[in-house]
């Protein structure tokens, strides 16, 4: 794919992390930016990420041969209307990094762009945002899900996924339907059930707040990604309504289900659903546990030949045991790169302290 000049609208944690990256791969493209704080684009010019300090006109970007949408949905939206009125260079194509699709490719269709509009949505990012968290670690070997407009000719969907690949990604080339109804149900509506117990165990706790002084183990773990942005989500949720109402009436239709059970002492069918489900779960390559508490951390690892190995060879000469390791491919609301779990907590704390004391970036939960 021909890279002489690339635009991105907005320079966060995805759209830096995007853009530092393509700095490393692709050092002869040119690379521009417009962005809401000043700040960003004088910190990005600083890092030779772009090439302009001072906010950019839609109209300079006309003719790129790639520009990155990288903002919220519905501002993408708004970025994508603009460009619309522009004349664009013939062979351009316009992605964003969304995490909803349906919204911003019908608005492709209502303005013309099927010719030169891909989705995108890399499943990376961190509840820190903005561009000085932004690094090309955030993305590798992360899923990129590929949304590509009818009319883009097939080599050039190719060659996006070929970029998708060469900045570290794994590409996941998809209808834009399946894209937002996948990720309802594996992401946006189990935002809305952790929100909804959270917000139940608040409301039924007693004066002593014993429910809030007990809390430990599951509810915990379930209840984790509550704690992200409710703006964000506010975005998400609205700009995917069809698909996450769906998702919510399925689920009361299974709440429902295992509710029967319980009253009527159905023991044989109550087992029956957490069979079900026990035998699912367990099947997912990440966090395959049979303990009921996992000892795990996260941290962030180069791609680079060797690294695994030298990890696990600290490990092993401190005298830790590790009980499963493997790579997060989609961590879109995880942090690091590296998933290691170990047998037992102390195994735990004390990998943490070696790992940092070699200079790596830890995560606990």
């Amino acid at each position: 794919m021909k890279l002489g000049k690339i635009g991105f609208f907005g320079l966060g944690l995805i759209g830096g992390s995007i853009a530092k990256t393509i700095k490393e791969k692709y050092p002869e493209a040119s690379r521009y930016a417009t962005a809401g704080h000043k700040e960003t684009l004088e910190a990005a010019f600083q890092d030779g990420v772009i090439k302009n300090r001072e906010p950019l006109d839609p109209s300079f970007f006309s003719d790129c041969d790639l520009i990155f949408l990288c903002a919220p949905v519905l501002t993408n939206i708004r970025f994508l209307r603009e460009l619309a009125a522009l004349p664009l260079k013939e062979g351009a194509l316009i992605t964003d990094v969304g995490s909803v699709k349906g919204a911003i490719h019908e608005e492709a269709r209502s303005l013309g762009l099927t010719r030169c509009f891909i989705g995108g949505h890399p499943m990376a990012g961190s509840e820190k945002t903005g561009y000085d968290y932004a690094s090309p670690q955030l993305i590798e070997n992360a899923y990129y899900l590929i949304t590509p407009e009818k009319d883009v000719p097939e080599t050039e969907v190719a060659d996006f996924t070929e970029l998708v690949r060469t900045i570290g990604c794994i590409p996941l080339v998809l209808d834009q339907n399946a894209h937002d109804f996948s990720t309802a149900g594996i992401s946006h509506l189990p935002h809305v059930i952790a929100a909804g117990l959270v917000n139940l165990v608040h409301e039924e706790d007693d004066p002593e707040e014993t429910m809030k002084r007990i809390a430990a183990g599951g509810f915990r773990d379930i209840t984790r990604i509550a704690s992200s942005s409710p703006e964000m989500w506010e975005n998400i949720l609205l700009s995917n309504r069809d698909a996450v109402l769906l998702l919510m009436d399925r689920y009361a239709e299974v709440l429902s289900e295992i509710r029967k059970r319980i009253a009527s002492s159905d023991g044989e069918g109550i087992r029956s659903f957490f069979q079900k489900a026990k035998d699912y779960r367990d099947s997912l390559t990440v966090h395959k546990k049979t303990h009921s508490h996992i000892h795990e951390l996260f941290l962030d690892l180069d791609d680079k030949e060797g690294q695994i190995a030298h990890l696990t060879t600290i490990l092993a000469i401190s005298h830790i045991n590790i009980r499963n390791i493997g790579i997060l491919h989609n961590r879109e609301f995880e942090q690091g790169v590296l998933h290691i779990e170990f047998y037992d907590d102390a195994s735990l704390k004390k990998a943490a302290e070696v790992l940092r004391s070699y200079s790596y970036t830890v995560y606990e939960r």
